[in-house]
């Protein structure tokens, strides 16, 4: 469910710009293990969404809003950009909670134990958009991850490794993390790092990159 690391020669002699709109390297290495060549330009947008929104369309509405911020910022007209935004979420009687990244220790401790024991949604929207035309082409992937029962002394040893940071839910599955978990379904391995590759690449070939599938 991984991506390759091989880099095949398509990717290497790709010629227009491919943009990922992300600070995160979990992502940057993803794309570059499945052979992709492209540069990074974080998006720095405004993150919140509305209350009642599912997480599926939210990871996509975010994904959506990286994307043209970033587009927004770049002059070649031969790029393309590619957004991301990953969330996790705990069904309740009320509706889906949904966790972001942690503002703090202590937040990621809240996480940690709302996620403890149960089977939550790992979703992850991906967007990619054309620069000539501003053509969008968006989904998203979904993976229930079954996280077994932790201790308080467990999620107080996590949160003081300080894996917690910038990450979905307060935690790291291709960390130390990846011991808490006891199942995947639906959805793939990479999607639960931050970046369902096979998506990805999908989503940009749909709009013509050349290096955009394998």
């Amino acid at each position: 469910m991984s991506a390759s690391s091989r880099t095949p020669e398509s990717a290497r002699s790709c010629t227009p710009a491919i943009v990922l709109a992300s600070a995160s390297p979990r992502r940057a290495d993803l794309l570059a293990r499945a052979g992709l060549a492209f540069r990074v330009m974080p998006a720095h947008v405004d993150e919140a969404v509305e209350a009642g929104v599912a997480p599926e369309d939210a990871a996509r509405t975010l994904a959506e809003r990286k994307a043209r911020a970033v587009a927004a910022r770049l002059s070649e007209r031969d790029a393309f950009v590619l957004g991301a935004d990953t969330i996790v979420a705990v069904d309740r009687a009320s509706g889906a909670e949904m966790l972001g990244k942690p503002d703090d220790a202590r937040d990621a401790r809240r996480m940690l134990a709302v996620l403890s024991g149960s089977r939550h949604r790992v979703v992850t929207g991906v967007c990619a958009l054309r620069m000539e035309d501003g053509r969008l082409a968006s989904g998203f992937e979904r993976t229930f991850v079954t996280m077994r029962a932790l201790s308080s002394r467990e999620i107080d040893d996590y949160v003081a490794s300080g894996e917690w940071r910038d990450k979905a839910g307060g935690y790291a599955i291709q960390e130390s993390a990846d011991r808490f978990v006891t199942r995947l379904e639906e959805g793939g391995y990479d999607n639960v790092v931050g970046l369902p590759v096979a998506l990805a690449l999908e989503l940009l070939s749909r709009l013509g990159a050349p290096c955009g599938a394998r």
